[in-house]
């Protein structure tokens, strides 16, 4: 008998007809997981039906599926729930439109950690952010993992995936938006003009921004680091800079010093 595992926060759906169950009644679907090398019978046309709707497809050796299911019956499949439904790069700027407001979207460029990513959208909802960005690949996607460390702003910022964030930005410069990255040897974070559209770009939290993405960015921003450590947690990086565009769109001044 097919099974939805319990497996930390209910994300995972096994078996043949669970999955297609899922697909068929419009359940938001993150990854489908299939063992490698398996297309017999219905698994062909579930994996042709999550192709056709963008969903992710990875093959996996058996025996880690068998682990990820708790040696439930899988038939060769598994899915991952999203904790919430992708938006598209159009619902986005919908979103500023409907706000009267420059857009202003947050890009996460191979952001691996759920846990970092459910902060940028946090902070993304705080800070007045039409929308996050992520990439199929390589990437920490809307889990339950994510939704739970959001604390819910997940219900509330709209998320696309794309399959590739170097064109996705080219699109976005078409649309209007001036590109900003984090990196070392960039100009201070509190001297940068975030007027007009915005697109801010959150780097991995190992290798930071990519040397593509980086030649992408119209604007390279540094935070002041003096202590020991040389870099900060990406999404901590991320709100100080979120939180600077928010300021200046709030027209907040900056403190003058003392006399």
């Amino acid at each position: 008998m097919e099974k939805t595992n319990e497996r930390e926060n209910n994300d995972l759906i096994i078996g043949r007809n669970a999955v297609s169950e899922a697909l068929r009644n419009g359940r938001a679907i993150d990854t489908l997981l299939v063992v490698r090398g398996e297309r017999n019978g219905s698994v062909g046309r579930i994996i042709a039906e999550c192709k056709e709707k963008g969903i992710v497809v990875k093959e996996v050796d058996k025996k880690k599926l068998d682990f990820m299911c708790g040696q439930g019956n899988h038939q060769g499949v598994a899915a991952y729930a999203a904790a919430h439904e992708y938006a598209s790069v159009d619902d986005i700027f919908a979103l500023a439109a409907e706000r009267g407001e420059e857009p202003f979207i947050i890009v996460c460029d191979e952001l691996e950690d759920p846990h970092n990513l459910g902060a940028v959208i946090r902070t993304a909802e705080c800070t007045g952010a039409h929308g996050v960005i992520i990439p199929k690949r390589r990437n920490a996607s809307l889990t339950w993992a994510v939704g739970k460390a959001s604390a819910g702003a997940v219900e509330y910022v709209p998320v696309a995936r794309v399959g590739n964030i170097a064109s996705t930005l080219e699109e976005l410069k078409d649309r209007g938006l001036w590109i900003y990255c984090a990196d070392m040897d960039g100009q201070p974070w509190c001297q940068t003009d975030f007027s007009g559209g915005v697109a801010l770009i959150v780097g991995s939290e190992g290798r930071g921004v990519s040397r593509l993405v980086k030649e992408k960015s119209d604007f390279v921003l540094s935070l002041p680091m003096r202590g020991k450590i040389t870099s900060l947690n990406a999404s901590v990086a991320a709100s100080v800079m979120m939180y600077e565009v928010a300021r200046q769109r709030l027209g907040l001044p900056a403190k003058q010093p003392k006399n």
